[in-house]
């Protein structure tokens, strides 16, 4: 018997309709953990770098982790998988939700997606029942709307839906793909769906998931809460306390917007607006907001009440994506009545609410600077809102100048010209960014901008700091119970970060320091990934309740793994090699890490490179930002090696002359869509 996984994956063959239960190999658990890690491998295996996005040898893998389904407080991420019609790289979007965990009571840990169906369907999964069926009925119709449909359709009220809206059936490059209180968002992965012609996957399990040590793993389950607890009855200065949440409750709690509305950028990520909040807006904000904010909810088996449902008068009720509260008002310049209205509009469609603002701004500052003109928008409203609600619906339908907004700020700057590349400042391997712009480099920061593989900053930081302490004396209160460092020299590096002076940004922390911090984050993250945690609860807080000295314990009572620190940290750093191993040989070298060029007013460039030398020294990889032999060898990826080998990926010059990723854009068949 297999523990806390399946060990089983189910294949589908959406051009033939075959359909496979798949027996899966322990080793790759041992090796990867699961989620992302065993997606990654899956991926490098099948999916060659020649392989186009919107190809049907392209694979769309929606994975478990390998925590979900078990008692283990917030282990419920659904991992999704594929190439990105956007980036042209490895694109892994997560969502939170009951989606994953009833996959795993369904009886299997994956369900790998290749080919494309002649004609839309969904897939339906009830336990050892696995069908594919029509969908021609539900073509057109939005995200949430569809998975009301199915659920009515087959008497099922309690089935989990992955359904994508219009914008995914387009194939628009930021298509996500929604999950009632959830969305995987980032990097497309809803276009890959649409273009497999497939509007949803259905899921009920009430299969039992097994752990091997059941009073072992319920004793942990229990020490998770009650540390969430004490941190609840005992706050700790300088710190959020759990529970008080990230994301949409953050947002959907909070009123005071003046910290985002004067530091976050408006419009296309240009202007910031330090003067806007005064009493008068926070009073009328307050009054929309609570008008329009049902209630606070959870995901599967978790204590923080991550998700607000949002219901304005006159349209559906929905759930706001995490941290889009003020995406559309900002970028409209609008107000907060206008954000909630449009958003409902938009999780319909099925877009990503970070990369979907910035695109509509971004068009009309091309209008407002002469690149494109009014025959570029002919029938658009005159009212700024108008003008965003037709932009929205040209994008997702392909229609005129949506067509060429729908693949995103990067390439449509390029399909445009005539200076329009000037006006994509804000992208990181072509992929829309936080609007955020600041002052003074952050060598940390510059190290997770620059190198992370999700190309998204969320999922990269966490458990250091962002800003030092004013006085030593917080920073010392601060260290005394941080449990969670994986070594007691981050407790010195806090101690020694000051906000000015000789110890403060950019020199401090180090560039040694500055490595070591990344390593630990992303390192989290990494695990979090492969276990199907969600981040709220591990790598993204301060002092959280999961960390790198209670996983192990987590996992190998699970599972019946021995697993230790440093077995689990090797597991961590392989996963995150495998990644970059993929992108390496989708194109990615040292040329290509960098954040956009105005993302700090003040940039040093030589430190920069020192800190890109250090990082990837400390990673294993060459001057380049490729995994070095020696160290592919060290961390059990060897195949990767020798596919390096014969490419002859070693034999390239050195940075000045690597390459980068392909800048073709892929091939615009026909949207489902459309017929």
């Amino acid at each position: 018997m297999r523990f806390a996984e399946t060990g089983f994956n189910m294949e589908v063959d959406l051009t033939r309709g075959n359909i496979e239960r798949v027996e899966t190999d322990p080793r790759q658990t041992e090796l990867y953990l699961g989620g992302l890690g065993t997606n990654a491998k899956i991926l490098w295996d099948r999916v060659p770098p020649e392989t186009e996005p919107f190809s049907e040898d392209n694979l769309l893998i929606f994975s478990t982790g390998l925590l979900c389904g078990t008692a283990a407080p917030g282990s419920n991420r659904t991992i999704v998988s594929t190439i990105s019609p956007q980036t042209r790289l490895l694109a892994y979007s997560m969502m939170g939700g009951f989606w994953a965990p009833e996959l795993k009571h369904a009886g299997f840990d994956k369900v790998i997606l290749r080919g494309r169906s002649p004609e839309l369907v969904y897939l339906w999964i009830h336990n050892d029942k696995v069908e594919i069926r029509d969908a021609s009925h539900l073509r057109g119709k939005g995200a949430i709307e569809t998975a009301e449909c199915i659920r009515q359709e087959l008497k099922e009220p309690d089935a989990q839906v992955a359904a994508i809206g219009l914008a995914g059936e387009s194939r628009v490059f930021f298509a996500s793909i929604e999950q009632g209180r959830s969305s995987a968002s980032r990097a497309g992965v809803g276009a890959v769906m649409g273009d497999k012609g497939l509007k949803a996957i259905v899921v009920r399990g009430t299969k039992d998931v097994n752990v091997a040590r059941p009073a072992e793993f319920v004793k942990l389950c229990e020490e998770v809460l009650k540390y969430i607890k004490d941190r609840e009855a005992k706050p700790v200065p300088g710190v959020m306390p759990i529970l008080a949440g990230l994301g949409s409750p953050q947002e959907m709690k909070l009123v005071d917007e003046e910290w985002h509305t004067a530091n976050f950028m408006w419009g296309n990520s240009r202007t910031r607006r330090k003067d806007f909040w005064n009493k008068e807006i926070e009073e009328k904000w307050r009054e929309t907001q609570e008008n329009v904010r049902t209630r606070l909810i959870s995901c599967y088996n978790c204590p923080m009440k991550c998700g607000a449902t949002i219901s304005v008068p006159g349209i559906a009720t929905y759930m706001m994506k995490c941290f889009s509260k003020l995406t559309y008002t900002m970028a409209a310049y609008s107000d907060l009545d206008f954000g909630f209205r449009i958003a409902q509009r938009a999780t319909e469609y099925g877009v990503d609410g970070f990369s979907a603002p910035q695109v509509m701004a971004f068009a009309l500052e091309l209008l407002e600077a002469g690149i494109l003109t009014d025959k570029d928008f002919e029938g658009m409203p005159a009212d700024n809102e108008g003008r965003f609600y037709w932009l929205l619906d040209r994008i997702v339908r392909r229609e005129g100048i949506g067509d060429v907004l729908a693949d995103g700020v990067y390439w449509a700057a390029r399909r445009i010209g005539n200076g329009a590349e000037k006006f994509d400042h804000n992208t990181i391997k072509k992929h829309e960014q936080l609007p955020l712009k600041l002052g003074m480099l952050n060598p940390v920061y510059f190290l997770m901008y620059a190198t992370g593989e999700k190309i998204n900053i969320t999922q990269i930081e966490g458990q250091f700091p962002q800003a030092p302490f004013p006085t030593m004396e917080m920073r010392e209160d601060f260290v005394k119970d941080w449990i969670q460092v994986p070594d007691e020299k981050f407790k010195q590096y806090l101690l020694d970060w000051e906000p000015r002076g000789e110890r403060s940004n950019p020199y401090y922390p180090t560039v040694e320091a500055s490595c070591d911090i990344v390593d630990w984050q992303e390192k989290m993250h990494y695990i979090d990934d492969a276990l199907g945690m969600c981040a709220g609860l591990s790598s993204f807080p301060l002092k959280p309740p999961y960390h790198i000295h209670n996983y192990p314990a987590f996992i190998s009572a699970a599972t019946g793994m021995d697993i230790d620190k440093e077995r689990l940290w090797r597991a961590a750093t392989r996963n995150r090699t495998l990644l970059r191993a993929i992108n390496v040989r989708l194109g990615v070298r040292r040329a290509d890490d960098k954040p956009p060029e105005n993302h700090w007013k003040k940039r040093f460039p030589e430190l920069e490179e020192k800190l890109l030398d250090a990082y990837y020294k400390m990673k294993g990889w060459n001057s380049n930002g490729i995994p070095t032999r020696e160290f592919l060898s060290e961390m059990d990826l060897d195949y990767v090696r020798e596919d390096f080998e014969q490419r002859g990926i070693y034999a390239e010059p050195g940075p000045s002359g690597g390459t980068a990723p392909k800048d073709v854009e892929p091939e615009r068949k026909e949207a489902v869509s459309h017929g």
